[in-house]
């Protein structure tokens, strides 16, 4: 309940009263000299009389008895404006038919008719503003030991913040001033309150003024933005909030069930990723183009992305017919004169693979299908060895015999000195590409990732749930440390070492740093416009077998290089590959497989590729992801 004094429209009626009275009085006074008063003063009485009859009716009729003046604004002034002069306007019109009528002196000033219409405006629009401005100085003057608040952005949602701060004392914070970047708002004020600069004086404002709390009062605010000002205020250990929408103001927690909606480029510690488009173009173009796992996060960008570039056709290969389905519903939507083909079929499966190839002749394919789940491929060796290594071989082999042109592996930066059955069959799976490369002479490479922000089964949906939920979000270690890119960005990479590929390189995006899951979480939190630690709590479930606290992109020693994209390297020397070796593991690694020796082929894996340490203990823990 608000604390605000509240001011009986009674009290304001005998104002009026009153008022109209004073204004009528007032008129005659201002026109006419003192000697000259005595004399018009009955036909200043016939004109109070009439006012009183015409005017009081008159506001009635507008409203101004049904108002809460202490919440007078600009619309209320425009009211008051229509009221007076109707009222003014009419009482005029009774006088001057008086006047007609002989019943009052025609020698009455006119004027003072004017002059009442003046003073009724200045005296009853100014009455009802006088007592918004006794209510907000009682809010004042209760505010005791108020919170000084930093306001950033001075826009429209900046204004309101602060019209919200002044008249409410239930929050008990006072605006002390604005930061904003536009130079045309600086030295001036909102309010009363002053912009005191840009926001790269965040800083020196935060350590020179009193400040308690800053509000972030721009709800399209990027990331960057955000995390600057919560990291400066974490530092000084002021707390911060941001501001999720126009009805999300001021007031204490954000509901989950109200969350911000979190842009993932926010979460991205580093500029997005740009992609020539006239060399994708030219090896996508009226090419016939086959995607496998079409149905996944990746593989569903990869056909948007694909498609916008007019192939002759597109194939849609998924195991999962809901989410080919739903791919091919989005794309017929999009690009209907593009003739698509859904097929549902499991890369593991030769005689189909073979089937679909020499069905569409695909010129270009993309090989996206793989299980990516660590800990889950922990608990599922066999799984994780058929579809990620015999798959992709059933798919090069394929590829081979009809001379597919162009060929992309989509790996991970977990197949380098891989600790995980997920990251080993993934480097197998390289190896299986790399070695098809070196013999065939086309263009087939690999392209490796970080960790994808949004796609399914990854860390941010799951933190986001998590967040909905109300917490708390489970990180598997304080100093877990992963490269991170979006979907799009990474389909960019898929499409550029597409067109740049010649056969047999290995591609890899500058990602930049690697981000610490923590601080992921804690962003992902306050994007939301929630408090991590506060409002949602962040909970460490220990590190899980398969892991590693940082993630590698090459193997050690290997040297790499920039490419024509200033953000894609490629490794200097092409890897060789033992195509013998590797053949005689596959099959040792499918025989056991095929009859459930787990340790078997724990031990293959781990001869095979002597960078990597692999063990098999299933996850204590299959909900913290990675």
């Amino acid at each position: 309940m608000s604390s605000r004094p509240h001011f009986r429209n009674r009290f304001v009626l005998i104002g009026d009263l009153v008022l109209t009275i004073v204004s009528v009085l007032g008129s005659f006074a201002l026109r006419l000299d003192v000697k000259e008063l005595p004399f018009y003063f009955p036909a200043a009485l016939v004109m109070c009389a009439v006012a009183l009859i015409v005017k009081i009716p008159v506001y009635n009729y507008f409203g101004l008895y049904r108002r809460l003046w202490i919440y007078a604004s600009t619309s209320e002034l425009r009211l008051i404006t229509a009221a007076v002069t109707a009222a003014s306007v009419v009482t005029s019109g009774v006088m001057l038919l008086l006047i007609s009528l002989g019943w009052i002196l025609p020698g009455m000033p006119r004027s003072a008719l004017g002059i009442d219409w003046l003073l009724s405006l200045v005296l009853i629009g100014g009455s009802r503003f006088a007592l918004r401005i006794l209510a907000e100085q009682n809010t004042m003057a209760r505010t005791g030991k108020a919170r000084r608040a930093l306001i950033i952005g001075a826009g429209d949602a900046g204004a309101l913040v602060v019209r919200e701060l002044q008249k409410s004392s239930q929050l008990n914070l006072i605006p002390v001033g604005f930061l904003d970047d536009d130079p045309a708002k600086q030295n001036h004020q909102i309010y009363g309150v002053s912009i005191l600069g840009s926001l790269n004086k965040l800083v020196d404002v935060l350590d020179n003024q009193s400040v308690d709390e800053v509000i972030i009062a721009i709800p399209s605010a990027p990331g960057s933005i955000i995390r600057l000002v919560n990291d400066a205020c974490r530092q000084r250990g002021i707390s911060s909030r941001t501001m999720p929408g126009m009805y999300e103001l001021i007031g204490g927690k954000v509901s989950v069930n109200r969350l911000r909606e979190v842009d993932i480029t926010d979460l991205l510690r580093r500029e997005p990723v740009q992609i020539d488009d006239l060399l994708v173009g030219s090896i996508l173009g009226s090419k016939r183009v086959l995607v496998t796992g079409a149905g996944g996060s990746i593989g569903r960008e990869i056909c948007r992305q694909v498609a916008r570039w007019a192939p002759a056709e597109l194939v849609l290969l998924g195991h999962g017919e809901n989410s080919v389905f739903e791919s091919l519903l989005e794309l017929n939507e999009d690009y209907p004169s593009l003739p698509i083909h859904p097929v549902i079929a499991d890369v593991r499966d030769i005689n189909r693979m073979g089937e679909i190839f020499r069905l569409h002749q695909p010129q270009v394919v993309f090989h996206a299908a793989a299980h990516k789940h660590v800990p889950l491929m922990e608990a599922n060796v066999e799984e994780a060895v058929t579809n990620n290594v015999l798959g992709t071989r059933n798919i090069v082999e394929t590829a081979n015999r009809i001379a597919v042109e162009r060929l992309v592996l989509i790996s991970t930066d977990k197949a380098v000195r891989p600790v995980s059955i997920m990251g080993a069959t993934k480097r197998l799976a390289e190896m299986i590409v790399l070695d098809s490369a070196q013999h065939n002479g086309r263009a087939y490479s690999v392209v490796r990732f970080g960790n994808v922000l949004g796609s399914r089964g990854s860390v941010v949906p799951l933190f986001k749930n998590q967040i909905a939920r109300g917490g708390p979000v489970t990180v598997t270690h304080p100093e877990m440390y992963r490269y991170f890119m979006t979907i799009p960005e990474a389909v960019h990479l898929v499409l550029q070492a597409a067109a740049m590929g010649r056969g047999g390189e290995v591609f890899m995006l500058n990602m930049g740093q690697q981000v610490r899951i923590l601080d992921l979480a804690e962003d992902l939190i306050k994007l939301s416009g929630l408090e991590p630690h506060r409002d949602i709590e962040i909970s460490f479930t220990g590190i899980r077998p398969g892991e590693k606290l940082r993630e590698d992109l090459w193997e050690e020693g290997m040297q790499f290089e920039r490419t024509p994209h200033l953000e894609i390297f490629r490794a200097v020397e092409e890897e060789k590959v033992d195509g013998d070796s590797l053949a005689r593991a596959i099959e040792q690694l499918t025989q056991f497989a095929h009859h459930s020796r787990t340790d078997d082929l724990i031990r293959a894996l781990n001869d095979y590729l002597p960078s990597g340490s692999i063990g098999s203990t299933p996850p204590p823990d299959m909900t913290s992801v990675v």
